[in-house]
């Protein structure tokens, strides 16, 4: 080759390695949220079911509903050896918005929830060794949809919720593990449904937000030393059917949920709750707004919190930028009610759900950081 044709030949060549690095597309901030794909799905639809990751590794998903006034009494195992989903024993009736926490001794409780048009008091077990229900006592009050936190004892704190429809409760009890018996405590300041409750690093439990006949700013700490709860500062924003999670600092995230007007009201915005200080602040908003989300949002090993459900877009609030980032990879729909579980390597089962209907899906996805 003479030297003129290779002085060209090297010329385009660099030329076209300059122009290659001008035009690479900038990393987005979607590839540092992690990716979401499509999982096999569960083997009926379900929403507002729960979902408990058990000792073993696998998911026990639990009750729910297909549709509006369809209940199931039955429960399936996600195993992500197999990434498929196998059935399991059967509750004693079928109910929906209920809990579900996993105990010390691996067994879980499943209690209250809607069965038709009320509240349920009714409560169960779930053996992960016999793969069966089991009844056990009844709570003290009939709640649809209260909220569950397992106390630093191992004891199960439940407020709130309905008794029946338009009833909200301020009440609230203790599950002691040990006895498996039920047993009431300090009443909340507030009645309230579609609210979250965060356990500290201290012990105490931090109740926001919620329903009683209007949507709640309010918010109060319950110490299970004395048994009782405090209120502490108001949330920034009235919100209801949100979600919570602890960052590794001991600060809480609040964030999405809706107003008075629902459907029509949904939020993006989010707050922070400082301990030391009792306050809320105002923190960057979401991407989307969204609510009808698990009322825990999932902390990701690497302390970022991890928000699903009423968007097509998954969300990570990342403590170290102080924002959101949306994962790559979309759901087919805003998924409501849909249930959000971290698995042991760290990726999380994203599950169910229903639409702007109540017709539930039985589609997954799995989400990796």
């Amino acid at each position: 080759m003479s030297g003129s044709r290779l002085l060209l030949v090297s010329l385009f060549t660099i030329t076209f390695a300059v122009a290659a690095i001008a035009f690479r597309p900038e990393v987005s901030p979607a590839s540092r949220a992690g990716s979401i794909t499509a999982a096999a799905p569960m083997l009926e639809p379900r929403s507002g079911q729960s979902a408990t990751l058990l000792p073993d590794g696998k998911v026990l998903i639990v009750g729910g509903m297909r549709r509006n006034q369809d209940f199931y009494k039955s429960a399936e195992l996600y195993d992500p050896a197999t990434g498929k989903f196998q059935a399991t024993g059967e509750m004693s009736l079928g109910r929906v918005g209920h809990i579900a926490v996993l105990l010390r001794s691996g067994k879980v409780l499943i209690a209250g929830g809607w069965v038709g048009m009320g509240g349920t008091d009714s409560a169960e077990l779930y053996d992960p060794a016999t793969g069966k229900f089991s009844v056990v006592a009844k709570m003290t009050v009939r709640r649809g949809r209260p909220s569950a936190t397992v106390l630093a004892d191992g004891d199960v704190l439940i407020a709130g919720g309905e008794e029946r429809d338009n009833e909200s409760l301020a009440s609230a009890e203790i599950f002691h593990a040990t006895t498996l018996s039920f047993q009431p405590t300090g009443s909340m300041h507030h009645a309230r449904i579609s609210h979250t409750a965060t356990l500290l690093k201290d012990g105490r439990v931090l109740i926001a937000g919620g329903y009683a006949g209007s949507v709640a700013s309010s918010a109060e700490l319950y110490d299970p030393k004395t048994g009782a709860f405090t209120e502490t500062g108001s949330l920034g924003t009235a919100r209801c059917k949100h979600t919570a999670g602890l960052l590794p600092d001991g600060r809480v995230l609040i964030a999405g949920g809706s107003d008075s007007r629902g459907w029509s009201g949904n939020l993006s915005s989010a707050e922070i709750y400082d301990p030391q200080s009792g306050k809320f602040t105002a923190a960057s908003s979401m991407n989307d707004s969204r609510f009808k989300l698990p009322d825990e949002a999932v902390q990701l090993a690497s302390g970022k919190l991890l928000v699903a459900g009423g968007s097509r877009d998954v969300e990570v609030y990342d403590p170290a930028t102080g924002k959101f980032d949306v994962a790559s990879g979309q759901m087919n729909d805003k998924w409501h009610f849909m249930s959000e579980t971290k698995l042991r390597d760290g990726s999380v089962l994203l599950a169910g759900g229903y639409p702007n209907n109540d017709q539930a899906t039985a589609q997954t996805w799995i989400y990796r950081p």
